[in-house]
């Protein structure tokens, strides 16, 4: 069995910062550099902010976040679910500068920043039911 958490939190952008550290720290377990835990900290950081900013229009929501650690591989697999109301063109959203968002000043960069700082990245929605965005990083050995 993999070494793994799960947390639930509230989707409010306080509560981003938290999720953050938590994945962080559950990283320390693979020995990573510092820049290495940058990445990660940046990436999930983009997938919990497009979850709290995106999900959730009409209201509260939650969002669940699942770390995973292969030993073998030496890599973490962070999985940020939300429940809310999901992607509507999935392929627009993963371009560099789409956002359903532009009045309130966002770049549209989540999903290629998530991209550029994990070394594999897959998204799912369904329209209605929520989005799935998982992300990898493989770690470097000493």
């Amino acid at each position: 069995m993999q070494d793994y958490f799960k947390l639930e939190i509230k989707a409010e952008g306080k509560n981003e910062a938290f999720a953050r550290a938590t994945v962080a720290s559950f990283a320390l377990a693979l020995s990573p550099t510092l820049e290495e835990i940058g990445d990660i900290k940046t990436a999930t950081s983009e997938a919990v902010t497009n979850a709290v900013v995106h999900a959730y229009p009409l209201g509260d929501g939650i969002v669940e976040i699942i770390g995973e650690i292969d030993k073998e591989e030496n890599s973490l697999t962070v999985t940020v679910v939300d429940f809310g109301c999901g992607i509507e063109d999935l392929s627009a959203a993963l371009e560099p500068f789409y956002t359903t968002k532009p009045d309130d000043e966002r770049s549209g960069m989540g999903f290629t920043i998530i991209d550029t700082f994990s070394d594999e990245m897959k998204v799912d929605s369904k329209v209605g039911a929520g989005t799935t965005v998982r992300f990898k990083k493989v770690f470097k050995r000493c």
